[in-house]
């Protein structure tokens, strides 16, 4: 865990209004139990900052981190992705959670992807959601001063450079809205889930007597594609689709 991480959610929390005393006290305890390598511990204060004063990244990734010790693979790897919807663009979050994939079993090579594809959505993991509606936001007002320039300036070379410059601004918020409207929807609707059955036979139906498929092991994420009673229907990252039980996958 990260010094630096861990000092600037204890001040995040301490300098808002939002966090009363108890979760400040709950996150040292938390801090003191993880360095006594009392992970246990650790998990259970985390949480317990989780369900009573709301979604935080970083407790998410410092609870990441308490269940990647304790040997909770799946449960790391759910708080790593869980913390990177809110910070998609946190290293740290997406290395820790690279390395816990290491000890899954299953080893899914997703779908090739065009490049065009790729290199946006490495663009909108730059950031989050309120970062990207921050860009949007000074980039519109960015806008409407440079057209007032193109407008109104009596030089001739003022309104070129404020007609250029108002066409790449007018992208920047195009793009910045469209990563900031993608952004919210991941969060909303959270179709990803991660598998925390041991062992797990995804079936051809929504029906225990289906044609088993194949299986999977703790720790796969997976993606919902339907629901129906009790059972999921989900797709792999290499297109591999079937049926599950809910009660074996945990959404992120």
């Amino acid at each position: 865990m990260k010094t630096l991480k861990r000092l600037f959610l204890c001040l995040l929390l301490a300098c808002t209004a939002y966090a009363p005393a108890g979760a400040q006290e709950a996150l040292k305890e938390a801090e003191t139990a993880y360095a006594q390598e009392d992970y246990a511990k650790a998990i259970e204060l985390y949480e317990s900052v989780l369900k009573n004063y709301g979604d935080s990244y970083e407790v998410y990734y410092n609870l990441g981190n308490a269940c990647y010790k304790a040997g909770k693979t799946a449960s790391a790897i759910l708080n790593y992705e869980r913390a990177l919807l809110m910070n998609p663009g946190d290293r740290d979050v997406r290395f820790n959670l690279e390395m816990a994939k290491l000890r899954t079993v299953d080893k899914i090579e997703p779908l090739g992807e065009l490049f065009m594809v790729r290199w946006v959505r490495a663009v909108q993991n730059l950031f989050g959601v309120d970062t990207w509606a921050a860009v949007g936001l000074t980039g519109f007002i960015l806008f409407a001063g440079c057209l007032t320039l193109f407008f109104f300036a009596k030089r001739m070379r003022l309104r070129k450079a404020g007609f250029y410059a108002a066409t790449v601004l007018l992208v920047v918020v195009v793009c910045a809205n469209l990563f900031a409207w993608n952004g919210r929807v991941a969060l909303t609707e959270r179709t990803g889930a991660i598998v925390f059955a041991p062992t797990v036979t995804v079936k051809s139906s929504p029906d225990a007597s289906g044609t088993d498929l194949f299986v999977l092991h703790e720790g796969v994420k997976v993606f919902i594609k339907s629901t129906l009673g009790e059972w999921n229907e989900i797709e792999l990252e290499d297109g591999s689709v079937g049926w599950i039980h809910q009660k074996d996958i945990e959404k992120i």
